[in-house]
């Protein structure tokens, strides 16, 4: 990853909110080499923490593709509605702020 999300500037960069914050990004469902790859993750690191995410329901099957088991976040899960809602939150303040930085740069133009 090499731009960082606000999810991930607002709460730290680790594995397992890479993996949360690559579903909240892309609403669909992947398979697990799919999420390694886009998350830039080793897979050493990506089992070690995949189990966890399961168990609390954070992510879910969803479809098999082939041979492949697709899996998607579980957005029934409370958990996983905080976490959009706070991701939303973020971008709300994050425009908002651009815009007042915006106004004020063009009223400093203004007064040249």
């Amino acid at each position: 990853m090499e731009d960082k999300t606000l999810l991930i500037e607002a709460l730290g960069d680790s594995p397992t909110l890479r993996i949360i914050d690559f579903f909240l990004d892309n609403r669909s469902d992947y398979s697990k080499k799919e999420i390694i790859e886009a998350t830039g993750m080793s897979k050493t690191t990506f089992y070690k923490i995949w189990g966890a995410l399961k168990e609390f329901s954070v992510v879910k099957s969803t479809r098999k593709y082939g041979k492949a088991q697709l899996f998607s976040l579980d957005e029934s899960n409370d958990v996983v509605k905080k976490l959009m809602a706070l991701e939303f939150a973020l971008g709300k303040q994050a425009m908002e702020k651009a815009v007042v930085e915006n106004k004020i740069a063009i009223d400093a133009k203004k007064k040249q």
